[in-house]
């Protein structure tokens, strides 16, 4: 991890720390729990007791591995549904395949993002190749939950592909760190990502011993997330590590930096940066459903068992199936 990479000495530079600039202090620090998710597979819950008010826009995210699985090991979700929100699955090591009943789909792999508008209702699945399945190998890899407000929980389905090389790739301010822009805008830099919801999504490694300091938008919340390694987030450096999430208070600079040594696989400090403009809209949440009211959830299980929010493809991509398991 991860997959995509580039010297930051030739890269666009964001800009030091201004006068001006006010530093966003953290506000609390939680680590995510283990769980298992669709099939079985690891994943740690990234947002587990955080309150709903400091996520907004966002509403779920796991943390698929860091794993080295064993073959017959890998697992994905079944086919199932959504309304009201979208998904982003971002692989950084590993494949996943993706199908939806609205026609989208495709392979996601090397640092690349998959970005689907449940909007009004969607099935789809993930799951590994069966080159996976069969041999095992690394796998790392987020899904994040970015709500709709109400005007927008009944779009019409869609779907991106955003590849690993379609990111845009900047650099600290002094080199030590690169990110990578998934969606939204660091000073004048935007990210390939196509949002309803305004926000920005990006992953950067900041080098042992080095520091990232990077502009934020004031009207959005800041959350940041440790992927790997360990450090410190906010100008009162507090310790952080692989699960840790970070909220943030008020401000438009965010400040992190990487420990010296490493006492973890990755030598860096791997960091995912949200950030969106609250929504500040009830939520109320069901499963794989996310609306507003508790009617709109009804709704949305009776359209579901009926049948309205899609049918699988014939010929649909399924799990497959270990071919090593009964011999």
């Amino acid at each position: 991890m991860p997959a995509v990479s580039a010297d930051t000495l030739t890269l666009p530079r964001l800009s030091a720390p201004g006068l001006g600039d006010i530093e966003r202090p953290v506000r609390r620090v939680t680590h995510a729990p283990q769980g298992y998710e669709g099939e079985g597979f690891p994943v740690r819950r990234a947002f587990a007791g955080v309150p709903k008010s400091e996520l907004d826009p966002f509403v779920h995210m796991d943390q698929m591995g860091e794993v080295e699985y064993a073959a017959g090991e890998p697992k994905g979700t079944p086919w199932h549904p959504h309304r009201g929100f979208e998904t982003v699955t971002y692989i950084m090591d590993g494949e996943f395949l993706h199908q939806d009943s609205h026609g989208g789909g495709g392979t996601i792999k090397d640092g690349a993002t998959q970005w689907m508008t449940a909007g009004s209702g969607i099935l789809h699945i993930e799951t590994p190749p069966a080159a996976l399945v069969e041999a095992g190998g690394l796998f790392h890899g987020i899904q994040l939950w970015v709500n709709l407000p109400g005007k927008d929980k009944f779009l019409a389905p869609a779907y991106q592909n955003l590849e690993g090389g379609d990111v845009a790739l900047l650099a600290a301010d002094d080199g030590g760190a690169l990110i990578r822009l998934i969606a939204g805008d660091l000073e004048g830099h935007r990210g390939p990502g196509s949002t309803h919801t305004p926000i920005t999504v990006a992953h950067a490694t900041v080098f042992p011993g080095m520091r990232l300091s990077t502009p934020w938008p004031a009207d959005f919340n800041a959350l940041v997330y440790v992927l790997a390694g360990a450090g410190t987030v906010g100008t009162e450096n507090r310790p952080v590590r692989t699960g840790d999430l970070a909220t943030m208070g008020a401000g438009d600079r965010l400040t992190m930096q990487a420990a010296t040594t490493s006492d973890g696989p990755s030598e860096a400090f791997e960091v995912l940066l949200l950030g969106g403009r609250p929504i500040r809209e009830p939520v109320a949440q069901y499963g794989p459903f996310v609306m507003n009211t508790q009617a709109e959830l009804q709704q949305a299980v009776a359209d579901f068992q009926a049948g309205r929010l899609g049918v699988i493809p014939e010929g649909a991509l399924m799990p497959h199936v270990y071919s090593g398991a009964n011999g």
